[in-house]
């Protein structure tokens, strides 16, 4: 951790704030003036829509939460209380310089961080994100999505990252197609019986993906 700062915030953080800090920080470590950095934080209930995105993922707007446009890469998401997120601000000038592999990295940590809990997932090529395929000795009939990884590069260092569900009201996602995908449901612990604190996944989780990065 000496080359990485870790930032906890427990408090709701301004989406578009946290945006300014990422960017001013994303110039800095090129610079040199300051580490990478790791940050775990929360936002207010919000729909961002990645440059991917389309306003057809969009199925209601009854519910008035923000719709914010982002420079992340990716489509539709929801993010609020409940869900924690976790922003990567790594240098990928310093490791390889595959963005593929970086989310790779994360999908890997999360996966491995759920399997302490006795739950599997798994990734697809055709569609993002973090998806759980069996809860104890239990099958899902479908396969749910319980984290959704969205990243932008800047000269090779990234910035965005993980959202992943601890408890959110997941109706919430009732009114987009996430991450542009119909027919698919998104799940948390808490609906797979699961009861963490924020801190107790960012403590078990930050373990898991700097023992990761290393490798990278």
């Amino acid at each position: 951790m000496k080359d990485i700062d870790l930032i906890i915030t427990d408090e709701i953080v301004n989406y578009a704030d946290s945006i300014r800090l990422m960017e001013k920080r994303v110039s800095e470590i090129y610079k040199g003036k300051e580490k990478e950095l790791i940050w775990f934080l929360n936002h207010n209930s919000i729909y961002t829509q990645g440059v991917n995105s389309s306003e057809d993922e969009i199925i209601s707007k009854k519910n008035n939460i923000p719709i914010i446009k982002t420079n992340r890469g990716g489509k539709t998401t929801y993010h609020g209380p409940g869900q924690r997120i976790v922003y990567f601000l790594i240098d990928l000038n310093k490791r390889k310089k595959d963005i593929r592999k970086f989310i790779s990295l994360i999908e890997g940590s999360v996966i491995k961080f759920l399997k302490h809990y006795d739950i599997e997932a798994k990734t697809f090529e055709d569609r993002v994100g973090i998806w759980v395929t069996k809860n104890k000795n239990n099958y899902l009939k479908k396969e749910e999505k319980i984290g959704a990884i969205g990243l932008r590069l800047r000269k090779w260092i990234t910035y965005h990252g993980l959202s992943f569900n601890i408890n959110p009201d997941l109706n919430y996602y009732d009114s987009i197609q996430a991450c542009g995908l119909k027919n698919y449901n998104n799940t948390s612990l808490k609906k797979l019986n699961i009861e963490i604190t924020k801190k107790e996944f960012d403590n078990e989780f930050i373990n898991i993906f700097l023992k990761d990065i290393e490798n990278l």
